[in-house]
């Protein structure tokens, strides 16, 4: 039997390194490359719409390993721009396998990294932008065309993961709650911990205005993750304002914590190489009581530019960046990690509690 060699592959960055590796699905992406230390968890990551525009390496050496299975979809489909990874298996112990699906969606991917060495880059000179490619093997015109392509800062990129109607998810028991969320690029996950709470879920597009809610009917809104530069986003800090201001409890999850921290005047700032991966340890500063929170963020809210009767309620023990803040008197919270996880630890999860108890108190009037 004769066997085909893997056809070769390259990821090239913006500083001129060149990572040569394995095809595992064909194509030519670029990107921002960040890094995500989570152990599992590849499709999740994958559809998580907050990766679009970005390419990701997996620390995890072996991936696929579990194959494939519609249930663990975050999304319509792959947001990410490609995937890079050390190995990643033909034949997974169960499911379909994680090449075939790449490449049914057309989602570009490379093994055969030493991802040590390149995330011992990406944390020294930070989110770098890069390329990934198995048709090219020019690299100087790679290089020029990585360095022309757009920075994270100042991309808005919600409008091009939205939805584009509305829909409504009754509760999985008795209703307790009507809650509007915010499709800023929402994961499923989100809407299953509001669902199973007993909340009845109007997903409502990235552009709905303010008075859309109140036409509704409904109790409390959500703020959703999503992708690229809160700042660039003027139009959609506008609306968060008008909600921040009226009378129905807010939570903003991720770019909804960074969009709701604009609307009440704060600022936000890249980070260098962002928080990817599901063991970001994270303090509340009230109790001290630390938590492990799943996080995926380049952007964060400058703790310092929040305005007076804003609280600072949760930081993050690795960097001391804002991890969460509350407004004083009004039911408004907000949280840069995913308490809905998926992938990772669920020590987070009784935020929706707490914000479900309130949006339970708002309908019972």
């Amino acid at each position: 039997m004769t066997l085909t060699a893997p056809a070769p592959a390259l990821l090239v960055l913006e500083d001129g390194s060149v990572f040569e590796g394995e095809m595992v699905a064909p194509g030519t992406r670029f990107g921002e490359v960040v890094f995500n230390t989570s152990m599992t968890g590849y499709q999740e990551i994958l559809t998580d719409p907050s990766y679009r525009g970005q390419l990701v390496v997996l620390t995890q050496p072996h991936q696929g390993n579990y194959g494939v299975h519609d249930a663990f979809d975050e999304s319509r489909q792959p947001w990410a721009e490609g995937l890079i990874a050390r190995q990643v298996t033909p034949t997974p112990a169960r499911g379909e396998a994680l090449t075939p699906w790449l490449r049914r969606h057309r989602l570009p991917a490379i093994a055969g990294i030493d991802t040590r060495a390149l995330v011992r880059r990406l944390r020294v000179q930070g989110a770098l932008r890069g390329v990934v490619t198995s048709e090219r093997s020019e690299v100087e015109a790679l290089v020029r065309e990585v360095k022309d392509f757009p920075s994270m800062e100042g991309r808005a990129l919600v409008d091009e993961v939205t939805a584009g109607a509305e829909r409504i998810l009754e509760p999985e028991g008795p209703p307790r709650c009507a809650v509007a969320v915010y499709d800023f690029g929402v994961k499923e996950n989100i809407l299953r911990c509001l669902r199973a709470r007993g909340a009845r879920v109007h997903v409502l597009p990235a552009r709905t205005p303010a008075q859309r809610c109140q036409e509704l009917g409904v109790h409390g809104v959500v703020l959703s993750n999503g992708p690229g530069d809160p700042a660039a986003l003027p139009d959609l800090v506008g609306t968060v304002k008008e909600l921040a201001h009226g009378e129905l409890p807010v939570l903003g999850i991720c770019l909804g914590h960074q969009l709701l921290g604009l609307a009440l005047g704060a600022k936000t700032f890249k980070l260098k190489f962002g928080h990817h991966g599901g063991n970001q340890p994270v303090r509340d500063e009230a109790t001290g009581k630390v938590t492990i929170t799943s996080q995926n963020h380049g952007f964060a809210v400058d703790a310092a530019t929040l305005p007076e009767g804003c609280r600072v309620s949760e930081i993050n023990l690795n960097d001391g960046t804002l991890e969460a803040f509350e407004v004083a008197d009004r039911p408004i919270y907000s949280a840069q990690y995913h308490p809905e996880a998926a992938p990772g630890p669920r020590d987070a999860s009784p935020l929706f509690d707490r914000f479900l108890a309130t949006t339970v108190a708002q309908a019972q009037g």
